[in-house]
């Protein structure tokens, strides 16, 4: 399984070389132990699981070559034939994409969650994970600022109910309270629920030390 995986990271690694977005062959690797480590305590397919997570952001590539938005399922043909430079066998195919089409289902976008197999529940726990914490926050300025976004704008609402992939927040710091504070709530297994809270209370303390700091207050 290791070779398999290796040929797989050597097929994806170029690709992302030069992604700035937070969606870079680091965060790839990330979520590929994570969702390793969340399989040995709850099951699923380890194949489909850690080729699923090393192949999960082509769709992120994709927008940035052609500057409108790209859903996961957009990018399953050239995910497919990425897979075929590989030596991932032929019946893993269909299950690692149908983890990638609907890893990014939310249960507070509108379309809520709409898949139960656990292959694609970790990989949504993994992704999710590493949006969350340190890292979350480095990755989440790392967008804004390659999406010209302003760190925070002061008397904007934080208005979003639900969440929408193809609406851009206004600034990074609204996008914790469209989707990375709600991510703790929206965990799937047990392994990732008890991951969740140490993250997000992190990023509790950080906003909480950021609005201080803003305002001047220390």
């Amino acid at each position: 399984m290791e070779e398999i995986f290796r040929s797989i990271d050597n097929a994806v690694v170029g690709m992302f070389s030069s992604e700035s977005s937070g969606h870079d062959i680091n965060h790839l690797r990330r979520v590929f132990n994570i969702a390793l480590h969340i399989q040995k305590i709850e099951g699923g397919d380890g194949l489909v699981i850690g080729a699923s997570a090393l192949l999960h952001d082509v769709h992120r590539l994709m927008v940035k070559e052609m500057g409108a938005f790209c859903s996961p399922r957009d990018s399953l043909d050239k995910v497919a034939q990425i897979i075929g430079r590989t030596l991932l066998p032929d019946d893993k195919l269909k299950s690692v994409l149908h983890c990638i089409e609907y890893h990014e289902e939310y249960g507070f976008s509108d379309v809520g969650k709409t898949v139960s197999d656990i292959e694609t529940l970790i990989l949504q726990d993994a992704d999710n994970l590493d949006a969350m914490g340190a890292i979350g926050i480095g990755r989440t300025f790392s967008f804004g600022g390659a999406h010209g976004l302003p760190m925070w704008i002061l008397g904007k609402p934080f208005d979003r109910d639900t969440f929408d992939e193809t609406a851009a927040d206004p600034s990074t710091i609204h996008h914790f309270y469209s989707k990375l504070l709600k991510l703790k709530d929206n965990m799937n297994t047990a392994t990732g629920k008890k991951m969740a809270q140490e993250r997000h209370l992190f990023m509790g303390n950080f906003l909480k030390q950021f609005f201080a700091e803003w305002n001047g207050e220390v």
